[in-house]
């Protein structure tokens, strides 16, 4: 079993009637042509029809079901997802969707070192964000118009590449993958820096490139909408647990500070009190101490 995958059970109970219906009827059981299939996608085809692939949907519903689980507990322990698909059909949902829940995305094209170069990645950004504040400033109008064009198509080449993980200031904690053939090297670099992957597998590509496999059709916009959609909402449950750790902190924070407060206010009770009783001892002193008599001057 792949690494994510070996330390998370999957739930026991069976999936909800809806979540079924939903995948079926977004035709995600539909696989490839049976003559350029993988091999290794045999556990998880439920037979052929018509020259075509039908994939099980149980191993769907499980592996999604895994996905999942898994991504609520990488979101809740503080850890971002980054979903990448640079496909026509699963850009305009993966825009969508994963902008709602503001996570990262990669859906125009995959630049090499995404991962493994990271800190020249963050350069670009930095790059962006200058020719954004001279946009914002002037409209390039001190420059000329030959610097002017330049300036504006680095501009929008970068916004178009990186404008999806601009808020990304550190590797996420696990990508999500559609299409494992078109995004091999996305897979690569995550695996070279031993982050999880879960992908949504047609039966033409290798099983083996993903941590947590979800097999299904993604060739249809349709099925990558259910399954984004399902694993976006799995990211809000991860979301809610952690602020809801952050407020239990604040809170044993607060508690913690209160009465470190009233501890310091004793003490300072105790202190003045301390004060109060030495002035009293030193009158006594004063008192008991025999008065000295002066020689007469003659």
């Amino acid at each position: 079993m792949s690494r994510a995958s070996s330390n998370i059970v999957a739930a026991p109970t069976p999936a909800g009637t809806s979540l079924v219906h939903d995948l079926v009827e977004a035709g995600i059981h539909f696989g490839q042509r049976s003559a350029g299939w993988n091999p290794k996608m045999q556990p998880y085809i439920y037979g052929k029809r018509n020259g075509i692939h039908i994939i099980d949907i149980k191993e769907t519903v499980k592996g999604l079901l895994l996905a999942k689980k898994f991504i609520a507990k990488t979101v809740a322990d503080g850890k971002d997802i980054c979903f990448v698909g640079t496909k026509r059909q699963a850009r305009s949902v993966i825009e969508q969707r994963v902008s709602d829940i503001k996570m990262h995305y990669v859906t125009e094209r995959w630049l090499g070192g995404t991962l493994t170069n990271f800190r020249t990645i963050r350069l670009r950004l930095k790059r962006l964000e200058e020719l954004e504040a001279i946009d914002k400033l002037d409209s390039f109008a001190s420059y000329s118009k030959k610097m002017e064009s330049q300036l504006k198509r680095e501009k929008d080449k970068i916004f178009r590449n990186l404008s999806g993980i601009r808020n990304m200031d550190k590797l996420p904690g696990a990508i999500v993958v559609i299409d494992v053939t078109r995004e091999v090297n996305a897979l690569r670099e995550a695996r070279k820096l031993g982050i999880p992957t879960i992908c949504l597998i047609d039966t033409d590509a290798d099983p083996e490139l993903a941590d947590i496999p979800i097999p299904g059709n993604d060739d249809s916009m349709r099925s990558i909408d259910v399954v984004v959609r399902e694993l976006c909402l799995a990211v809000n449950d991860g979301k809610q647990v952690r602020n809801a750790g952050k407020e239990g902190e604040s809170s044993r924070d607060g508690a913690g500070a209160a009465a470190a407060g009233d501890r310091t206010k004793r003490s300072s009770r105790a202190k003045f009190r301390a004060d109060d009783a030495s002035p009293g001892a030193g009158e006594d002193e004063v008192v008991s101490r025999p008065a000295v008599v002066e020689p007469a001057k003659a």
